[in-house]
């Protein structure tokens, strides 16, 4: 049975809000899969109304539960949660993920023999298709040079079947924030999360950063795990969009150096109005009006964001040096990662 008070090697940190139905269905196989030594789990509570504080109690009375005040969001709720859990390592994954046998071996025993390795993330499969990706992280992040972020699995909405084409260990430009491991000094370092965010992009953030400090993040798919996605905030959500694309130019207006910076915001906006045009033509103008208010508070929040100099450098891997947009389009929607693979460096 897992020590849950002891401070650890390693915290899985689950952060729940109204989530008591998927901690019904996986949070057992997250135990007992995950108890090996030095491992504890954490539940951190986004002031849930569905019971789940309630539950949790009852059913797991030896889980940590970490009751916040309100609903922080993936952001805050981590970075509140996280302050209070001392770890070597943390792990914070989705309540909406099944994971297996043996997931954890690799992941810990790979960050400990590389130390230059601040970040990494297990092979993410659909929970729904288990032969095929899933779309949050597949196996393994990256980013076009405009910033438009895909994985080694799934490019835009392009899923591909897992056939083991993607199994070897690499440095990727980010981990899925689904099941995302972060030595806890670094994460300490960093500031944690942008609270900014609240939710979306903030893992492809975090990570810019820390591979801006030097840091590298990797993907190690012997370890392996199944996602549902869209648990909190469903996929086809003009809510989700929009905060899609105002962290995306966050995200970027933070972290490209100041060469690129401008260029890459004009040509995003421009795209980004093609996509608002689009939609509204499809007669979706609640997805067309998001991407419009995403550039409006990108606008108001943009004086707010310190641009530090330090973290400007051009020095950057695993980000793919054309369009993803228009490498998809220009394959008529069939590109898998394998076709771009040599322009990534």
């Amino acid at each position: 049975m897992l020590k849950i008070f002891e401070v650890s090697k390693l915290a899985i940190v689950i952060l729940n809000w109204n989530g008591k139905h998927y901690l019904e269905i996986f949070l057992n196989s997250i135990i007992e899969r995950s108890s090996i030594p030095g491992v504890s789990i954490v539940i951190a509570d986004n002031n849930s109304t569905d019971g789940s504080k309630e539950w949790l109690k009852t059913t797991y009375p030896k889980i940590r539960v970490i009751e916040l005040n309100k609903n922080y969001g993936f952001t805050g709720g981590y970075n509140r949660a996280l302050s209070e859990i001392e770890s070597k390592y943390y792990l914070l994954l989705n309540s909406d993920v099944e994971v297996t046998e043996g997931w954890l071996e690799p992941l810990i025993d790979s960050m400990d023999k590389m130390p230059k390795a601040g970040i990494c993330m297990p092979k993410i499969k659909s929970a729904l298709d288990k032969q095929s990706f899933e779309y949050a992280g597949a196996s393994g992040g990256f980013i076009d040079f405009l910033g438009y972020p895909f994985c080694r699995g799934r490019i835009l909405s392009n899923i591909e079947v897992d056939s083991a084409q993607y199994n070897s260990d690499r440095e990727i430009f980010w981990a899925s924030g689904a099941a995302f491991l972060i030595r806890s000094s670094l994460f300490h370092e960093l500031g944690g999360f942008d609270s900014n965010f609240f939710v979306h992009m903030e893992e492809i953030d975090l990570c810019w950063r820390a591979k801006l400090l030097g840091w590298q993040v990797w993907i190690f798919p012997k370890s392996q795990i199944y996602h549902v996605g869209g648990g909190t905030l469903p996929n086809n959500s003009p809510n989700k969009l929009f905060y899609n694309y105002r962290n995306n130019l966050l995200m970027l207006y933070k972290n490209l150096p100041s060469s690129r910076l401008w260029t890459v915001l004009i040509f995003r906006s421009i795209m980004d109005f093609i996509s608002s045009f689009l939609y509204l033509l499809q007669g979706k103008s609640k997805f067309s009006n998001s991407v419009w208010r995403a550039h409006k508070e990108f606008w108001q929040l943009k004086s707010e964001i310190k641009r530090d100099k330090k973290l400007t450098s051009t020095n950057i891997n695993s980000i793919y040096r054309g369009s993803i947009v228009l490498a998809f389009f220009l394959s008529w929607k069939r590109l898998r990662f394998i076709k771009i693979e040599e322009r990534i460096r």
